[in-house]
């Protein structure tokens, strides 16, 4: 029997939900009702198959380490942001090794997904984390030029502030290219002093 609640029901079809037949896994959230901010990531990984939690593993710890250093330490941001992801479920491994990005047809069908999320939470800030969440989020998975500054968009209807994240894998090398750390600390910057982060975690001291 289908809920009339709105939010239960977007649960209860997000985690139903079966329609990429070449994944590995079942769809990961980390659902937070009435969160005014949401992250975006690519896709979980196997351990966060496992753990039924995304970014759970070693892409987790660095990711919460750098939002630890503007003040949201990794539970209580948990608890207050909705954690997305560009693909809900783990795609599987790639012929030559790690993770396999999600196919065109898997963004697609995840899309609905996200676009009811935006519908339901209307968040003042998405927070996209890599270039394929960029593109998603922003209109550009271009991280030289998106990563740093705020960015106003527009999906499903809602209009919102994003900033765009590199991704925290050990398997990227972005933030090894000069300049390139600047651009991640401006990036923080901007999450760190808009309202919808200092409403939920509070002023910088």
């Amino acid at each position: 029997m289908k809920s009339n609640d709105p939010w239960r029901a977007h649960l209860d079809e997000l985690f139903g939900c079966r329609r990429c037949p070449e994944v590995a896994g079942t769809p990961v959230s980390g659902a937070v009702r009435d969160a005014q901010i949401i992250l975006v990531g690519q896709a979980p990984g196997p351990r966060e198959q496992e753990a039924r939690r995304p970014f759970a593993y070693t892409a987790g710890r660095r990711l919460f380490e750098w939002f630890t250093s503007i003040g949201a330490e990794e539970e209580r941001f948990r608890e207050s942001v909705y954690i997305a992801a560009v693909a809900r479920c783990f795609p599987g491994r790639a012929p030559t090794g790690g993770d396999r990005p999600p196919s065109r047809i898997e963004i697609a069908n995840c899309a609905v997904h996200l676009d009811r999320e935006l519908a339901l939470l209307v968040p003042e800030l998405v927070i996209a984390v890599g270039g394929l969440a960029g593109k998603e989020v922003a209109g550009s998975g271009d991280l030289a030029t998106m990563v740093g500054p705020l960015h106003r968009c527009n999906r499903a209807g809602v209009a919102f502030d994003a900033v765009v994240l590199p991704h925290p894998s050990g398997r990227s090398t972005w933030l090894n290219v000069p300049g390139n750390r600047e651009k991640l600390g401006n990036a923080l910057s901007a999450i760190a002093t808009h309202r919808a982060f200092r409403r939920a975690f509070g002023p910088r001291v």
